[in-house]
């Protein structure tokens, strides 16, 4: 057996963060994962402002991600077939504020920061038991090829359907996803899919299809649904088709797009609130998808995976007792209200009448359409308005990350 301070258990964004941030501190971290990286993840790629400040703190560098794509243009299409674009602040003082990334690279690059900073990474080694041991003060983990691992601590950043939280007897039965994403990477793209592209077509609606660019005439297409009694995710791929054939989707990608690999579909868990958040009386700590942080809203789970992977790491460097009461009052305050709005706001989106009105507030006017892109892009907290406590001097008109 041997001995960790703690252990990190997935080494995608969550589990990277809290392992790099863990071992700067000077604690003794082992990372597992049955992956072995650089390892393609499904997911739409792309990084809001707050996955991206937290990325600059954390000390990822751009250049050490191929494929890096900053976002200068949004462009919204609602069920009536109009289309607002929605800039975000360029310039080489505004910072960036949107970028897509595929997480193939990004993924690795900060599993690499990890390394760096000392984290014992055995990638290529899944978990495969669990169990409280020495009295309730640690975890053992019977690892693939290495036999068991005891740590103090553990955090488990091991997905959505978290192998760990079954283990240990956590698991909520029955739970599938709010959502469920399906994702394809084209190349040969028009010109116009060097912009980000967002369509709310009245038969997807509370969905919507995608198009993000990547570098040399690549995108990442795609497209979300929210799951319900009558949801079947096999539909999906039948109806793939026949919406990269809308005439609005092909005059994006241009009449020379052709698909590189196959496509993939995932689940997306947006449920934070019900989510048991610690296991083993607070030593083992649930980060990004194992803990559904994902924005019930938009989807998008990185900058949330990152933010509960350093709140984790920062509950167990702030020492016992308390450490998992200390993460689950840092994720309330931190995501709590932001997914209440977020649920609000889709319910208001799933008939075409409020995705209509939405998007023609947005495109009300200039300073509209640059206040809802920053706000779409969590250049602030979704629900900051609501909780005085995240109140701050410029709040609203921050730079970007990476200036």
């Amino acid at each position: 057996m041997s001995d960790a301070d703690v252990a990190v258990v997935g080494g995608g964004p969550a589990g990277a963060a809290a392992a790099t941030l863990l071992a700067r501190a000077g604690r003794d971290v082992v990372l597992v994962d049955k992956a072995r990286f650089p390892r393609d993840k499904t997911c739409g790629d792309g990084l809001t402002a707050a996955a991206l400040r937290e990325l600059e703190d954390l000390g990822l560098a751009p250049d050490s991600v191929a494929g890096w794509q900053p976002v200068g243009t949004v462009h919204l299409r609602s069920p009536s077939g109009r289309v607002v674009d929605l800039p975000l602040p360029t310039g080489p003082d505004a910072g960036l504020f949107a970028v897509v990334a595929p997480r193939l690279t990004l993924d690795a690059a900060v599993l690499d920061l990890a390394r760096s900073a000392g984290a014992k990474v055995l990638d290529g080694h899944g978990v495969r038991s669990a169990d409280v041991v020495d009295g309730g003060s640690a975890v053992a983990l019977e690892v693939e090829g290495l036999g068991s691992v005891r740590a103090g601590h553990v955090v488990a950043a091991d997905g959505a359907w978290s192998p760990l939280r079954k283990m240990l007897g956590v698991a909520r039965a029955g739970y599938l996803g709010d959502w469920h994403a399906f994702r394809q990477y084209f190349a040969g793209c028009g010109p116009a899919a060097a912009d980000l592209w967002v369509w709310f077509d009245a038969d997807l609606i509370p969905g919507y299809m995608w198009s993000f660019p990547l570098p040399g005439g690549r995108a990442n297409v795609g497209f979300g649904l929210q799951r319900n009694e009558e949801f079947d995710a096999r539909h999906m791929g039948e109806l793939w088709p026949r919406l990269l054939q809308r005439s609005h989707v092909r005059e994006v990608l241009g009449p020379y797009a052709r698909p590189e690999a196959p496509h993939r579909a995932w689940p997306i868990p947006a449920r934070v609130r019900e989510a048991p958040l610690t296991a083993a009386g607070g030593r083992v700590l649930f980060a990004g998808d194992a803990a559904w942080a994902t924005d019930p809203l938009t989807g998008e789970g990185i900058a949330q995976a990152l933010l509960s992977g350093r709140r984790a790491a920062e509950a167990v460097l702030a020492g016992e007792p308390g450490v998992g009461r200390r993460y689950q009052s840092a994720v309330g305050k931190d995501l709590f209200a932001d997914h209440w709005l977020g649920s609000l706001l889709g319910r208001g989106l799933s008939h075409r009448k409020g995705a209509r009105l939405a998007i023609r507030a947005a495109g009300l006017n200039g300073w509209t359409q640059r206040n809802f892109a920053r706000w779409l892009f969590e250049d602030y907290p979704r629900a900051v308005l609501g909780t005085p406590r995240r109140w701050s001097r410029g709040m609203f008109t921050a730079p970007g990350a990476y200036r």
